[in-house]
């Protein structure tokens, strides 16, 4: 009898998202997983990165080798170049230049998005990542003044553990009169506390004007001005976290995209013209915060998979978002890992818990199914 033929997914980004959604079905189907590193390098903490640069590499930064449940697939150093939806093909370019057709029974888009020198889609090796990441934090910790533009979730994270490392001044300059748009009230409140009690000098309703040609890629030594008339402000180092994300989706054609670049996506995260294609996480207009790479939509992407693989399209996940944006904004402390909920309250895990049994048990053998040794 001949066997059975496993469906073929290509998942184009091997970030956090995209990277479970590989994992978990790399046993039933044959999983073609792209990624622009040859690792997991998460956008996730950027605070923690900065100033605990070791305790981050050890759970945002993967080798793909060490991950037990990606041994079936293939995993691809590269990018997508373009694709024929109406072919189910896909045109891949490695690193090396070299580019292959390759043909899907389903594709997921996990590409996600650039918003600041932590998060892009070239093609590095690890050596290349190492010398980047090495670099920005010799050039942070030499700095006696940083500026930190944006008030989102990573320019918080980001002023608030320079702040605690406590060797800089660190200055937080956002637009609005509360950090945090997207969050419930009372977190915006509390936030705004910690900051001040942390050490961070908060300068509300400014809105700086970016160099000409910035494409916020890099640390910045200029003196930044406003464009809601303050005087300008000279710092050693400026982090510009001020947003304006690009999704990486070029390779789709426009009409797959909002106005902003973000690919459509019906209620089962599905582009509806073509319901074999899925995209999720950052790079996907889930929601007006698309926010399905934190609100578990690698669950509802699987679970979708595999009841159209066995035929059961009438009986498909919904993908719901809840109000505001919720999650650990600081990272694990020394006091432990504080999380907001969407209602506005928070609790925390004591550190004793939070890294053994988070870090540790669910994210390394739970939430990624297993890590070999370094």
């Amino acid at each position: 009898m001949k066997p059975k033929t496993k469906p073929v997914v290509v998942v184009a980004g091997l970030g956090d998202t995209g990277a479970l959604i590989a994992t978990r079905l790399s046993r039933t189907c044959s999983v073609i997983g792209i990624s622009t590193r040859p690792a997991l390098m998460s956008g996730q903490e950027l605070g923690n990165r900065l100033t605990q640069p070791d305790d981050w590499r050890k759970t945002y930064l993967v080798p793909y080798r060490r991950f037990r449940k990606l041994d079936p697939a293939e995993v691809v150093h590269g990018r997508i170049a373009s694709v024929d939806l109406d072919a189910k093909s896909v045109t891949i370019e490695s690193a090396d230049g070299a580019k292959r057709a390759q043909r899907y029974d389903y594709l997921v888009i996990a590409t996600g998005a650039s918003n600041g020198f932590w998060r892009n889609d070239r093609i590095e090796d690890l050596a290349t990542v190492e010398t980047d990441l090495v670099a920005v934090n010799a050039e942070i910790g030499a700095a006696s003044t940083i500026a930190v533009i944006g008030g989102g979730a990573t320019g918080i994270s980001v002023a608030d553990n320079l702040a605690r490392a406590g060797s800089a001044d660190v200055h937080l300059f956002h637009s609005g009169s509360q950090p945090l748009p997207g969050y419930h009230p009372k977190v915006r409140s509390w936030i705004g506390s910690v900051l001040s009690s942390d050490g961070v000098t908060i300068h509300p309703d400014h809105r700086a004007i970016e160099p000409e040609g910035f494409t916020r890629d890099r640390l910045t030594h200029e003196p930044v001005e406003w464009s809601t008339g303050q005087a300008a402000f000279a710092a050693d180092v400026t982090i510009w976290a001020v947003g304006g994300v690009r999704p990486h989706s070029a390779f789709l054609p426009p009409s797959m995209l909002d106005d902003e670049g973000f690919i459509l996506v019906d209620e089962h995260l599905r582009l509806p013209e073509h319901p074999e294609v899925y995209a999720v996480g950052d790079v996907a207009a889930s929601d007006p915060l698309r926010s399905s790479a934190r609100n578990w939509g690698y669950r509802v992407v699987v679970a979708n998979l595999k009841a159209a693989m066995a035929g059961r399209s009438k009986k498909l996940e919904t993908y719901s978002a809840p109000d505001y944006r919720w999650g650990s904004i600081l990272g694990l402390q020394r006091d432990g890992l504080t999380v907001v909920q969407p209602n506005g309250k928070r609790f925390r895990i004591p550190h004793w818990i939070a890294k053994p049994l988070l870090l540790n048990v669910f994210v390394e053998r739970i939430l990624y199914g297993g890590l070999r040794g370094r």
